[in-house]
């Protein structure tokens, strides 16, 4: 059985406004229903998979087991890094915990953000591999490239290799990200993929490749294993030895150092969808080029990505050549495609103007559910609160506001101090300013309501929480 290791703590910004810090690409639905995450879990499930594990960070945890439970999906474990420190210390952690029980266990380690259409050839790969991997190599997946890119890094084939070969092959190295002209040299020789970030390896053999070429990651990792707590249903990772962890990705810890490589050379279509250019292309443009969402619509446009993600968002491309337009209901994105890369330094801009927009959506993932910003005020704010059957706010109450919650769909519980009474559809009720309150849904379909916040502070950090099923602690989001 093979072990999928989904890394799923990242926060890119290529897709702004898409994709921010609070609620990033890989759990958004970007080329289909699902999100790029559930497509991930699907993808590396069935014969031959064991359940998979997953590491992200903290805020992000009840949002992985939210939409692993929408597929049906139970994870072996999920494990929560204190903070980011890139690609290497979280597959290493990974790799420790499987070995306790297995030190032979497969592990595929899989970015959760990457579009790959057929899942079959995929799954038929990694298979073909796990014989290279069993035997102790390290094996990585390369990609046929189909154009010169310069946004990946790449892999040399080994002299005598075979680029379209349907087994692994010898790698001879790593190729950082090349210029244009380089990039052009490479895909014309055939000898070189694309480094798609995925790789298969026992636990031991990774553990003893970490051992060797990066002992100064080993340790802490080890450390931090060893001394993880469990937390509901997640996997802590101990804070104190992970601060020590460097920051470093596997290339640079093992790949780049590494005797044991082979490569799988895969070419049935990969995209790391890394910025709006990538979308496009994976979308399938019309005979004018063009991909237009809902509430989107090209007018005389050619090669145009047009996307709007809200109904009440009426997006229209007249005339428009190689642009790319994404409106949500905060932001709007227009650039040509060219330029698709640069949207980090339109994020970085607006972090530097303190712009709310850089890193947070109106709409807030909860494990209760959702809230999202109607109308904010000097002294008052507009809320609509989604509760998930059966969920519950924590108890907590308020410094500097008061509330109004009137329930517009469904029935909540609701609590305040001592009096506990249910609120149905067309009902409202008031909380003031210091009472200790708390909504629940204690029904089989989804509570709505409105809530408007009156008061002198309205930050979401103005919560003291008294009791909580999510443990989630003091703070915003805790």
């Amino acid at each position: 059985m093979i072990t999928p290791l989904l890394l799923c703590g990242g926060s890119g910004t290529r897709l702004w406004p898409l994709s921010r810090k609070s609620f990033p690409k890989q759990f958004a639905s970007i080329t289909g229903a699902e999100s790029l995450f559930q497509g991930a879990a699907r993808r590396l499930a069935g014969d031959g998979f064991a359940a998979p594990l997953i590491v992200t960070g903290n805020d992000f945890r009840f949002i992985v087991t939210e939409q692993l439970a929408a597929c049906e999906m139970a994870p072996r474990a999920i494990l929560i890094e204190p903070e980011g420190r890139n690609t290497a210390p979280a597959v290493l952690a990974a790799a420790l915990v499987l070995a306790k029980d297995d030190p032979a266990a497969l592990m595929l380690v899989a970015p959760s953000d990457h579009v790959i259409p057929d899942d079959a050839a995929f799954r038929a790969a990694v298979q073909a591999a796990a014989a290279r991997a069993q035997g102790g190599d390290l094996v990585t997946f390369g990609i046929t490239p189909d154009r010169a890119e310069t946004g990946y890094g790449y892999l040399e084939l080994a002299p005598g290799a075979d680029a379209g070969a349907a087994t692994p092959q010898p790698l001879a190295r790593f190729v950082e990200k090349p210029d244009a002209a380089r990039a052009a040299q490479m895909v014309a020789s055939g000898n070189f993929l694309w480094n798609a970030g995925i790789f298969l390896f026992t636990a031991e053999t990774l553990i003893a490749a970490f051992r060797a070429h990066a002992p100064t990651v080993l340790a802490p990792v080890e450390a931090a294993v060893a001394e993880a707590h469990a937390d509901l249903g997640f996997t802590r990772l101990a804070a104190g030895p992970w601060a020590g962890v460097p920051d470093i990705s596997i290339d640079y810890a093992i790949m780049e150092k590494a005797p044991n490589l082979a490569v799988m050379p895969y070419g049935a279509g990969w995209s790391d969808l890394g910025g709006w250019d990538a979308v496009w292309q994976e979308s399938g443009p019309d005979a004018a080029g063009n991909v237009t969402s809902d509430h989107a619509t090209a007018i005389g446009c050619t090669d145009t990505l047009l996307r709007s993600e809200s109904p009440r968002v009426e997006l229209v491309g007249i005339g428009l050549q190689d642009i790319v337009a994404i409106a949500t209901t905060d932001a709007v994105l227009v650039a040509h495609k060219s330029e698709a890369q640069r949207v980090k330094e339109a994020v970085a801009a607006l972090k530097a103007q303190g712009r709310a927009q850089a890193t947070a959506f109106p709409t807030d993932h909860r494990p209760w559910g959702w809230f999202e910003s109607l109308v904010v005020g000097n002294r008052f704010q507009v809320k609509r609160i989604h509760v998930h059957p059966g969920a519950a706010l924590s108890l907590q109450s308020h410094h500097h506001r008061s509330e109004h919650w009137i329930v517009v769909e469904g029935t909540a519980r609701v609590t305040i101090d001592d009096q506990v009474q249910l609120v149905t559809e067309n009902q409202s009720v008031y909380i003031p300013l210091g009472a200790v309150h708390r909504m629940e849904n204690p029904g089989k379909v989804p509570m709505v309501l409105i809530e408007v916040q009156t008061g002198s502070y309205l930050g979401e950090d103005d919560i003291i929480r008294y009791e909580d099923v999510y443990a989630r602690g003091q703070g915003a989001k805790g």
